[in-house]
């Protein structure tokens, strides 16, 4: 038998593009004379729907393209994942996988296992399945599963829905799991480890899909995959793109020489479609960004461009007094080396009436912080008035290290419809930028090795208010995505009164990323919405 593993990347709520997205794959899927075409969780929606599962427009538009998608199914078997409503105690509705087979709903599974953690909230809008589901098709027995539910070892479920599936009269010859598991540096590794020992255990082959794409901060990777029953892998997808992967029952059990390595140009895959998704699913196709000369803009000048195209990039710079000569000659560099637009709007007047206009109400007080805010406010008003007049996103370039720790002004370079880099620490900026430059260099070499600066006085260097970005970075990464308390962190052989200093930051600096924009996730513990504490609070480590 013949099987298409489909990865979808489909708009949610977009039911009609979503649909005809789905019908064009199966025709692709009969062309190949594949039996049976299995679709990502939730395929029709998109995943995540979040709230707007509880419009009932939402469902009934839905309910309409799974009607249409039963009626025009014809000559192949299809699994989609889709909604389906329920009625009594408990929650509206099931997050269902449907078999469908000449033009009606044979079979179906209900997710067992709700993720409640990090950037899920399942059980907000779902009742939990409570059997497991095994269809015959064509002499095989397939166990039909959905996402979460053969990650039930990582998180400690109390169930295990692989067991109902084995005490049941059929005993299943493969395993099929549908799935919508979004992406982060380290999940293609953490995945297939997972699989393997599952597929060992249980001496079953494993047919995974997954969804692709960019949705709001999420990215979905793809990778589909098939790991064969002694845990070995036999074939995968594509990553961060729409394929199609076919894989025949009599030659499931080979292992192929294909492997499954974490690397940091995934991150960069991710971050571009991430890109390209946000602005093209949203309605935009041009992006503005500031261009400093330092590497942040750079990294994210590069993904701009490479998202979106350069001819739809316009960079810009500001330079102010305390701006370097090397750093207008760096940003003209970098944009006449990716091809895109570039224009310098000095701001040293526009300081001085805000100089002039402040005066009475500053007058017998020092200069402070106060004065360096109001040019990256400058900036980020300047930018914002490009965005409104020529219809482009603006594209802010803040890191995790400094949006952690508060170094980054509020409306000033925070401002932006889409933070590209907000979860990519200092660390891996600097990787992804060698990466950028290693087959010619785009990023300009200066960039890269000079000393970064914010340049909003004389002589500044980042490292004058914060400490060594590699010191910063492996506290952050301990506290944030390890969850590691300060001693804990301090034993590790870090200053104590460093790592409380940096987890003061991280407290007091929360109201700023509140208001920030979204941010594309990459790492385990993103800042956003799987990431939940309060802006007031009294606790303090």
């Amino acid at each position: 038998m013949k099987i298409a593993l489909v990865q979808t990347n489909p708009v949610v709520g977009a039911f009609d593009h979503n649909l005809r997205q789905i019908l064009g794959w199966i025709e692709k899927a009969k062309h190949a004379r594949c039996d049976l075409v299995v679709f990502p969780e939730l395929s029709l929606c998109g995943y995540p729907p979040q709230d707007l599962l509880e419009r009932p427009s939402f469902l009934d538009a839905h309910d309409r393209v799974l009607v249409e998608l039963v009626r025009q199914l014809d000559g192949i078997t299809c699994i989609i994942g889709a909604l389906e409503r329920r009625s009594g105690p408990g929650k509206p509705l099931y997050n269902s996988a449907f078999v469908l087979e000449k033009n009606k709903i044979v079979y179906r599974a209900r997710k067992q296992l709700l993720p409640t953690y990090d950037v899920f909230d399942e059980t907000r809008y779902f009742e939990a399945g409570t059997t497991s589901t095994v269809f015959p098709l064509q002499g095989l027995h397939c166990g039909l599963t959905i996402c979460e539910d053969i990650w039930w070892r990582r998180q400690s479920y109390q169930t295990n829905p692989l067991e109902g599936l084995a005490v049941g009269p059929i005993v299943p010859d493969c395993l099929i799991n549908i799935s919508a598991s979004p992406y982060y540096h380290g999940k293609l590794g953490e995945r297939q480890r997972i699989f393997s020992q599952l597929c060992h255990e249980n001496n079953l082959p494993l047919l995974y899909v997954n969804q692709v794409g960019g949705q709001d901060g999420l990215i979905f990777d793809g990778h589909s995959m098939v790991i064969n029953g002694s845990g070995g892998l036999s074939g995968v997808a594509a990553g961060f793109a729409q394929d199609m992967l076919i894989v025949d029952s009599n030659t499931w059990d080979k292992t192929s020489e294909q492997t499954l390595e974490d690397s940091v140009a995934q991150v960069e895959e991710a971050l571009v479609l991430g890109v390209r998704d946000y602005l093209h699913k949203s309605g935009f196709t041009k992006a503005v960004l500031g261009l400093s000369g330092g590497i942040d803009s750079a990294v994210t000048a590069v993904i701009g461009c490479r998202a979106l195209g350069p001819e739809n990039v316009l960079c810009v710079a500001m330079p102010s007094p305390y701006t370097s000569q090397h750093s207008i000659d760096d940003a003209r560099d970098l944009a006449k080396n990716l091809g895109c637009g570039f224009e310098i709007i000095g701001i040293t007047k526009a300081m001085e009436a805000y100089q002039a206009t402040l005066a009475p109400l500053f007058a017998n007080l020092p200069e402070n912080t106060t004065e360096q805010n109001i040019q990256a406010r400058i900036r980020g008003n300047l930018l914002m008035a490009l965005s409104n007049k020529f219809g482009r996103l603006l594209l802010s370039t803040g890191n995790k290290s400094e949006m952690a720790v508060g170094y980054c002004t509020l409306y000033g370079d925070m401002s932006g419809g889409l933070a590209v880099i907000a979860d990519v620490p200092k660390g891996m900026v600097y990787e992804l930028a060698r990466l950028m430059n290693k087959d010619q260099e785009v990023i300009p070499e200066r960039i890269i090795t000079r000393p970064p600066t914010a340049e909003l006085k004389p002589d500044q260097c980042d490292q004058d208010d914060l400490p060594p970005y590699e010191v910063l970075d492996a506290v952050l990464h301990a506290y944030l995505e390890e969850h590691q308390g300060i001693e804990e962190i301090a034993a590790g052989g870090v200053d104590v009164q460093l790592v409380r200093d940096i987890v003061r930051r991280i407290k007091l600096n929360e109201y700023k990323r509140k208001q920030a924009p979204l941010g594309i996730k990459v790492t385990t513990k993103a800042f956003g919405p799987g990431r939940r504490y309060p802006v007031v609070q009294g606790f303090m480590e």
